[in-house]
């Protein structure tokens, strides 16, 4: 996740994933009220009445701790020492301690009657935080914890070969996208990755999918995966069909997609490494885990492409802006909204570039420390178009976590996880030459004429359209698994199969029924859900069409701007000031005036592309 979000909803994986604030570890729970012989849960009894001041307790204690441990968070990623790293070990274990504590007491209250609806909502909120429930066995937490950091540890120090040399995760990589590399190359590398990190791991990953599922069940869910799917404002199994109707919905771009792609992979190799028909060899699309395609883009390019007119980098050349008047020129994006501006903090805390004397993370993201208006990027900007597109991301997580800073605590977040990076995706996406135009960086003569769009498209196509599969066969895989649907030994067919289902695509070598190639991706041993970036991939461009409907744009939704609408703006801010307080699909209403997540609005924006991919493809076999 780009921004930083409360420690209490990413529990143990805080640091790994938000680098959010942890909450106190001391519950106090000699405070509580009285009861006399009545059920207690931690000092409260098991009334609604308890339930209200245990929840009202709990919220006020993170909030005492969330400056403090924002602070050292922060200090830690601008600063990084081995004293930073232990400041920021230390706060993030306090609040994977509260987590898990808060969430089995929260899971004892949940079925009393007569609860408060809001008081009902937060303590839900509090049991599906946990992304890592251990049972409450003596010594099951210590082993959970123990196994995921082997699992993470054997992750970050896996190796590759290629050419019969080891080779780095970050550095096999990147050359998994160098259209240098030669088939049997891109074998080595693709097999040796999957077969090296995945199958040593497998033992653990076993072991660590027995003890959450148990302490998942503790919490009163049927497994893990029902825990995960239950977050989302509906029973579990509603929530898998919704995404299914989703991933049908947009299922025929993906298809021309995959049916282009693979007969110019076919043109290129010729039969014998990428055949006309059937499945795409998974390690010939730039991407180690084939999820975006986007590094293969000059092999399927369409010779109309060419030059679009105007280059970004060169734009912000030629206008000399630094990279804090980069930043500058997104605020004034959102203050053309209607929105207020940035506080002075916020030019005053953010780190914009990289330091020249000390280590940092570079990786952008987005935080609110101190509170709502104490709102900061971390990036180390370049001058260059694709650092201009991420501050305008990071921005829209910024304006969210103000808007919702209005919230009790427990609300202070997206309204389901989908949300928080539709809304950056959906502000990159309005970076259009119609919006450089009406700031100011591009001539209204250089705007590219329409025969450069089905290029753009494209290139946009091979990373939002190709990634909707595995986004959403990543979860359903660990669903099985947790359901007991896949066994241990079915882990690796099960995951293939499922790839070939979903994807239409295999491996480029015979794998091994007893390894676990899905262990050769970050989140199945980092235990990171990752159905968010499959909602997020649709409700980008659902969010960006209402807001070119509010405006009235009559041409292709591609090309829309609404830069300087404030009607907009209103609709937009209404919606992320609602939190997480309420059920998503009021949220979602509140903006695009529908209560489904849909894929419709993907199609509209991509139309012009898939009529000239079908055209492209007749006379082609669809389908694998």
């Amino acid at each position: 996740m780009k921004f930083a979000s409360i420690a209490l909803k990413t529990a143990a994986s805080v640091l790994a994933l938000s680098l959010a604030a942890p909450a106190l570890a001391d519950h106090h729970a000699g405070d509580g009220p009285k009861a006399g012989d009545l059920a207690m849960v931690d000092g409260y009894p098991i009334t609604a009445e308890g339930a209200a001041k245990f929840v009202a307790d709990t919220e006020a204690e993170m909030k005492k701790m969330w400056v403090l441990g924002g602070r050292a968070a922060w200090i830690n990623s601008t600063y990084i020492t081995d004293d930073t790293n232990a400041l920021n070990a230390h706060f993030g274990a306090m609040a994977a301690e509260m987590s898990v504590a808060k969430g089995l007491a929260a899971a004892k209250f949940a079925d009393i009657e007569g609860l408060d609806p809001d008081v009902k909502r937060k303590l839900d909120i509090l049991r599906v935080a946990l992304t890592l429930p251990a049972p409450t066995t003596p010594g099951a937490a210590e082993e959970a914890a123990s196994l995921a950091t082997s699992l993470g540890a054997a992750y970050g120090q896996g190796k590759g070969t290629l050419n019969g040399e080891e080779i780095s995760g970050s550095d096999i990589e990147a050359e998994m996208g160098n259209l240098e590399r030669t088939p049997e190359e891109l074998s080595e590398m693709w097999s040796s990755w999957h077969t090296n990190v995945g199958a040593p791991m497998k033992g653990d990953y076993v072991r660590l999918a027995e003890l959450t599922n148990a302490g998942a069940q503790e919490l009163g869910y049927a497994d893990f995966g029902a825990m995960q799917r239950s977050k989302y404002d509906m029973s579990a199994d509603q929530f898998a069909a919704e995404t299914e109707r989703m991933w049908q919905e947009v299922k025929p771009l993906y298809m021309s997609l995959h049916t282009y792609v693979r007969s110019k992979l076919n043109e290129k190799y010729g039969d014998d490494i990428q055949p006309a028909a059937g499945p795409i060899r998974a390690d010939l699309l730039g991407n180690m885990w084939a999820q975006e395609w986007g590094n293969i883009y000059p092999l399927v390019a369409p010779e109309s492409a060419g030059d679009i007119g105007y280059d970004l980098t060169s734009l912000i050349e030629e206008k000399g802006l630094s990279e804090v008047d980069m930043v500058k020129v997104g605020e004034k994006f959102f203050s053309s909204l209607g929105f207020k501006d940035l506080p002075a903090s916020f030019y005053e805390r953010s780190q914009f570039v990289k330091p020249r004397d000390r280590e940092v993370i570079c990786h952008a993201s987005a935080w609110d420390v101190e509170d709502s208006n104490d709102l900061r990027i971390k990036m180390c900007i370049k001058k260059n178009g694709d650092d201009f597109v991420t501050i305008h991301h990071e921005l829209g997580h910024n304006y969210y976590q103000r808007a919702y800073g209005v919230q009790d605590f427990l609300y202070r977040d997206s309204a389901n996880d989908g949300f928080h990076e539709a809304i950056g995706d959906m502000i990159a996406l309005s970076i259009t030459p119609e919006y450089l135009v009406q700031i100011d960086m591009l001539d209204r003569e250089d705007v590219p004429s329409a025969d450069k769009d089905i290029g753009l498209l494209l290139r946009q196509a091979m990373d939002k359209a190709a990634f909707l599969p595995f986004g959403l066969l990543m979860d359903r895989y660990r669903w099985g698994i947790f359901d007991g649907s896949t066994t241990p030994e079915e882990y690796n067919t099960d995951w293939n199969k499922l790839r070939l289902e979903y994807q239409g695509i295999t491996p480029p070598t015979d794998r091994d029924a007893d390894g676990f190639d899905p262990g050769a991706k970050y989140h199945v041993p980092g235990n990171v859900s990752y159905t968010r970036y499959f909602l997020a991939r649709l409700l980008q461009f659902q969010f960006y069409k209402a807001a070119c409907d509010k405006v009235g744009w009559e041409g292709p939704l591609h090309r829309c701007s609404f830069y300087g609408n404030e009607e907009v703006g209103k609709g937009l801010n209404d919606m992320l000031a609602m939190g997480s307080s309420k059920p998503w699909p009021d949220a979602l209403e509140a903006f695009t005036g529908e209560r489904q997540m849909s894929g419709k609005a993907m199609l509209e924006y991509f139309a012009p592309l898939k009529e000239w991919l079908d055209e492209q493809n007749k006379g082609k076999p669809q389908g694998w």
